[in-house]
């Protein structure tokens, strides 16, 4: 792709030889040596003063060439104020990640490596997705502790992952906004871990990338180029709601803008975006970054701004204040000099990105005489973390078909035979932005546990693009009690920069579970590894195929909870958090930025939610071990609207008519509609399971006039024994949250009417009604 796609790249080369010269300078390791009566002299080293005050002393201490130079990620030291280089890119999607800032070796050579989001997220666990966070930002503070991390995170990833060509939705929570809302809120909690009356953090998050960001290269079309058409409507109930969540319920301390354009304008330098919705309405309390270059992108790739000196500007006053890259370092020395932007602006992005680093504790002196201080090597890679990335990964299964035959019992099965491109997966399983995991279990190693196993992969790699190693396949087949074959994707399919063609196994990975599938004399089970759908109706057909299993890409100990699974020592409670479509929906343009369908021109519309077409799995489906009934015991049968709260007719229809909707901002009618909703579940089988309940909602009119066909209202996590009935399940039921919809102007509003509660097979009907 040229120029445009290679900088991020060589960017980060630049930046990884950067920091080894550091450190081979000498370079001081923290600000404020309180040994050093010089500096411990400084107001801005004083922990005792607020940190407004602090953070106003420091910037006013520095030139204007200085402030400058902190507004790129490498920022460079002011040795007069003993205050060292710091790099601000961290990377922490699953676990504490290669990246400019982080050094693996020497008492820390790995890390915890838990399964991508995509996997996590099929979980519905909030503790979990916190549990995560938090075992993360310990393992970084160690590493901090030792050296070897900054404290600035470029982590989570929240983009819908609305279409499963593109390349980067392994590292999101799915489709679903209330999902992708709570997964943000959750882990970004874990990572920062605020005290309860503390502005302190742990280490800081960022929610990256806002906003509409999921074509990276299409059929020609990559995101340095793409130029996002989105409705106000869709920007606001789906695109930026996990951004808000976690502004305002996770209190991220970062929000990272995009490469692509939105409706023309750069999101680096979207005023609206950043300045008017994030800072203002939402109220970010923390610092606003590009992605990796973007500046440069949109001013070589757009016409938005006719000269660097223009971009610069234009980026500074949208409400950007660090800039992944170096532009900012070029240019906005000139764009003052020739008055596009003001000392002051540069004064204000500053303040918000030292009040983070003090907030961090980075201008505190000494690390180790810190909160977290006592953290250090043996806090890392612990057997307590190791057994969490295992839990994650069995919580991420999700059982897609099962004829009877799983789980295999080890009594009935003395050979196995475990074949296919990802039968002995381990870099595979931890997906892309990962760091040195603490060490590896394959599926192939996990099943020596439970059968004498004979391997076999079938294809030399998942390109699959010879069958020449198909023949030792079947043979390991045929010989066999039963067989797993493990197919899918990785990261040469499916990447950063690679969208996919196909939702089809590539190469020849159909042609081998075909000919595996006739050879066997057993029970056949497909275990798949990939983010994105994939098109299998074969395999979905065929009672040759016993099961089939999707992990995602389950992390370090991916292959030990596919064996659990498998053989039953796990009862599997994953759920699918995208929507699997059939081959044909690749006829549908990936440019396409529209959620809601459009029958005049025959677009089927995205995700559950509104998508009209056919599908291989629904977003939600997933099988167990076990038989679940819910059961709904406490629900009201009809809220009352007051009369006097602001409502307009339904669209089309006569102010006489019962129809109506409420502005869902009303805050005062919103908190008279607010109830609860208890479910209890019936285990009627013998294993325990950690169930997943999913609480949907199916308001009036589904699917018509820009209204959902059905939503998410919540989900958890329960415990259930065998042959038992579960304690009440409690939900917090907000109307005004859960039933809305955007209007064409982005305005939320909540439908009179019928709104019909699922929980599993089971619901209840609930009536809005306007109160005389």
């Amino acid at each position: 792709m040229g120029k445009a796609s290679t900088c991020k790249d060589a960017l980060l080369s630049l930046v990884l030889l950067l920091g080894v010269i550091d450190v081979l300078a000498g370079q001081a390791p923290y600000a404020c040596d309180q040994s050093n009566a010089t500096l411990a002299a400084f107001p801005f080293c004083n922990t005792s003063l607020p940190i407004t005050d602090r953070v106003e002393d420091y910037v006013a201490r520095l030139t204007l060439e200085e402030k400058i130079s902190q507004l790129i990620n490498t920022a460079t030291g002011i040795p007069r104020l003993g205050v060292p280089k710091y790099q601000w890119w961290q990377e922490a999607l699953h676990g504490v990640a290669s990246s400019p800032g982080v050094q693996f070796g020497g008492s820390v050579p790995a890390a915890t490596s838990f399964p991508m989001p995509i996997t996590t997220a099929a979980s519905f666990n909030t503790s979990l997705f916190y549990g995560i966070g938090q075992a993360v930002s310990t393992e970084a503070r160690a590493m901090h502790n030792l050296g070897q991390s900054g404290l600035t995170f470029w982590s989570p990833n929240i983009n819908i992952y609305r279409d499963p060509r593109w390349g980067r939705g392994q590292e999101t929570p799915g489709e679903d906004p209330l999902l992708s809302s709570n997964f943000a809120t959750y882990y970004v909690r874990g990572l920062q871990e605020s005290q309860a009356g503390s502005d302190k953090l742990k280490v800081s998050a960022c929610c990256k990338h806002m906003t509409a960001y999921d074509v990276d290269n299409w059929l020609g079309t990559d995101r340095y180029h793409f130029n996002a058409i989105v409705t106000e409507q869709d920007l606001e109930d789906t695109y930026n709601a996990p951004f808000k969540s976690c502004v305002e319920d996770g209190g991220v301390s970062s929000v990272m803008c995009s490469y692509n354009r939105l409706n023309g304008v750069p999101t680096c330098a979207d005023h609206e975006l950043l300045t008017t919705t994030v800072r203002e309405t939402w109220k970010l309390n923390g610092y606003i970054v590009s992605d990796c270059d973007s500046l440069q992108v949109f001013f070589d790739n757009t016409n938005y701004a006719a000269t660097a000196e223009d971009a610069a500007a234009d980026a500074l006053l949208a409400g950007l204040n660090l800039n992944c890259g170096t532009f900012l370092a070029k240019h906005t020395l000139s764009a003052i000099q020739q008055k596009k932007v003001t000392e002051a602006t540069i004064n204000q992005a500053l303040t918000y990105l030292v009040t983070v680093q003090m907030r961090l504790g980075l201008y505190d002196g000494d690390p180790k005489s810190q909160t977290y201080g006592s953290l250090g090597a043996s806090d890392v890679c612990t057997s307590e973390h190791q057994t969490l990335a295992l839990e994650a990964a069995r919580q991420g299964m999700v059982l897609l078909k099962n004829l009877g035959a799983l789980p295999l019992s080890t009594s009935k099965i003395k050979s196995l035979a475990v074949v296919g491109p990802h039968a002995n997966a381990t870099r595979a399983m931890i997906g892309n932005y990962a760091g040195i995991p603490c060490k590896y279990t394959s599926p192939l190693q996990a099943f020596q546990k439970y059968a004498q196993v004979s391997y076999a992969p079938g294809c030399a790699n998942v390109a699959c693009s010879s069958d020449s190693l198909i023949s030792g396949a079947v043979s390991a087949a045929a010989a066999a009690d039963a067989v797993v074959v493990a197919v899918g994707l990785d990261l040469t399919i499916e990447a950063e920069s690679l969208d996919r063609t196909s939702l089809l196994l590539p190469g020849k990975q159909q042609e081998l579970v075909s000919q595996v599938m006739q050879a066997a004399k057993g029970p056949v089970v497909i275990v798949i590894l990939s983010a994105g759908a994939i098109d299998i109706p074969f395999a979905l057909s065929d009672s040759r195929i016993a099961g089939i299993l999707w992990a995602g890409y389950p992390g370090q100990a991916g292959g030990a909870a596919i064996a659990e699974v498998i053989f039953g020592d796990h009862n599997p409670s994953g759920k699918l958090p995208a929507t699997w479509y059939p081959q044909n929906f690749t006829s549908i343009s990936m440019l396409d930025m529209n959620m809601r369908p459009n029958a005049s021109t025959g677009y089927p519309g995205r995700t559950y939610r509104f998508y009209t077409g056919p599908t291989i799995f629904k977003f939600g489906d997933g099988l167990s071990y076990t038989s679940l009934s819910a059961k709904f015991i406490k629900a009201p049968s009809f809220l009352s609207i007051p009369s006097t709260a602001p409502m307009q007719p339904c669209t089309g229809l006569k102010k006489s008519s019962s129809c109506f909707h409420l502005d869902a901002t009303d805050e005062k009618s919103c908190e008279s509609l607010k109830s609860q909703v208890a479910i209890s579940v019936r285990n009627k089988g013998a294993m325990a399971i950690s169930h997943t309940l999913m609480l949907f909602s199916t308001p009036p009119s589904a699917g018509s006039d820009g209204v959902p066909q059905r939503q998410l209202v919540g989900f958890n996590k329960i415990q259930i024994a065998g042959d038992s009935i579960s304690n009440p399940v409690i939900f917090d039921l907000d109307p005004c949250r859960h039933f809305v919809h955007a209007d064409r102007d982005g305005k939320k509003l909540l439908r009179s009417g019928t709104h019909v509660l699922t929980a599993g097979n089971e619901q209840h009907s609930l009536r809005l009604l306007v109160r005389p």
